[in-house]
């Protein structure tokens, strides 16, 4: 049965909108574990542009899942990250001018960076994850730096222009997956999943976790934070379809 992470950054981009201290972050991690998410995620990014340092400290406290913190590997962020103790920690890219992240990291191309950022987190005794493109090169140089987990960017499948380039990304996605785990990674996927594009990757078996926020803060809008929840937790935890080319019909 796969696990849904429940991401609350976009509560306190509406937050930082105004400037106040309304809609808080840490209330919203409270209501999505009472729907029954099994973890709250939060990028606590250089610019601090929404998730404050503040929250990450009081979502140390009540949080009773996992807790992942999301982060560049920054010698800041990583010591931030030893004295919260997140229970993982997701590296990422970070740009400072982009709107939510572009891509997975390059760890193939930074071996040596990303082997001392996670030597670094291991020993302040925080399991790390690297969120990376689905590609065997980027699955074996995370195997390489000894990370434990490994998050797979479905922005490009979610943002795919036509069914043939969709079938060929689900593909990548499926084998990277089988790759990751044949080497001993546990495996995540998460960037753009909603859910209606979710369906196919739920045939996937290797694939242990979701990590998804905008489209569940966006769905609450409309139906309040626990339905939102909700309604992707009955998803993920359904089921798996026959084949990613059979999604099981959901109505909105």
């Amino acid at each position: 049965m796969a696990r849904l992470s429940v991401n609350v950054d976009h509560v306190a981009t509406l937050r930082q909108a105004r400037g106040i201290d309304e809609p808080d972050p840490v209330w919203a991690a409270v209501l999505a574990e009472k729907a029954g998410a099994d973890g709250i995620i939060v990028h606590l990014r250089e610019d601090r542009r929404h998730i404050q340092d503040r929250d990450l400290w009081v979502m140390r406290q009540v949080v009773k899942g996992q807790l992942n913190m999301e982060m560049a590997a920054t010698e800041e962020m990583i010591g931030i990250a030893g004295q919260v103790r997140p229970d993982i920690c997701t590296l990422v890219p970070e740009k400072r001018q982009e709107l939510t992240t572009e891509g997975g990291l390059d760890v193939a191309g930074n071996m040596e960076k990303m082997r001392a950022a996670v030597g670094s987190l291991k020993d302040a005794g925080i399991a790390v994850s690297l969120f990376i493109d689905p590609t065997s090169e980027q699955i074996k140089a995370a195997h390489q730096c000894e990370a434990q987990v490994v998050e797979l960017h479905t922005g490009a499948y979610c943002n795919a222009p036509d069914d043939e380039a969709r079938q060929k990304l689900l593909g990548a996605l499926e084998d990277s997956a089988r790759l990751a785990a044949r080497l001993g990674l546990k495996v995540a996927a998460g960037h753009g999943l909603n859910l209606r594009n979710i369906h196919p990757l739920l045939a996937f078996p290797d694939i242990e976790e979701y990590s998804i926020g905008h489209s569940i803060i966006a769905r609450a809008v409309f139906v309040g934070l626990e339905a939102a929840v909700g309604e992707m937790l009955a998803l993920a935890r359904s089921p798996a379809p026959r084949s990613a080319a059979e999604p099981p019909q959901r109505r909105l």
